[in-house]
């Protein structure tokens, strides 16, 4: 898996097959997936969302916004993209989008209380930091100075 800069087409052809988990969590958030799919567009035409890509094809995209404590995630995923060798990426990638922010926080939600969405977040290293608006929030501390 490798990430880069996220095209228009990477966002249609990930939505074009997104993942049920993907589409239960937008409506659980109160958001149907067109609103999902504008808001990564404005992050995406803002150069803050990058294609995660397994072979030749986008599984994924992962899009940030820095405000004043933190940068928060959206994200977008097709089922592929959901498997051990993903986790290993992601707590690499994730990184990475960190540095971009500054070495903010990174806060990340879910509104499905499924144990396995729990699980993948303490892999990559993020702590549960209580709910917000219904969803759980999650936040992964700045990077320790080098």
């Amino acid at each position: 898996m490798r990430a880069r800069a996220a095209t228009v087409g990477d966002l249609e052809n990930v939505f074009r097959d997104l993942s049920k988990r993907i589409s239960d969590e937008y409506v659980a958030a109160g958001k149907d997936s067109k609103i999902a799919y504008d808001n990564l567009m404005m992050n995406l035409k803002e150069g803050r969302a990058h294609a995660l890509v397994q072979g030749e094809k986008t599984v994924a995209l992962i899009a940030w916004h820095e405000n004043s404590d933190a940068a928060d995630t959206l994200f977008a995923a097709q089922e592929d993209f959901f498997s051990a060798a993903t986790v290993r990426f992601c707590k690499r990638h994730i990184r990475h989008i960190q540095a971009l922010a500054g070495n903010l926080p990174i806060h990340s939600r879910s509104w499905l209380h499924r144990p396995d969405v729990a699980k993948w977040f303490r892999v990559i290293g993020y702590v549960e930091r209580g709910q917000e608006n219904g969803a759980k929030l999650f936040e992964l501390p700045p990077a320790p100075a080098a």
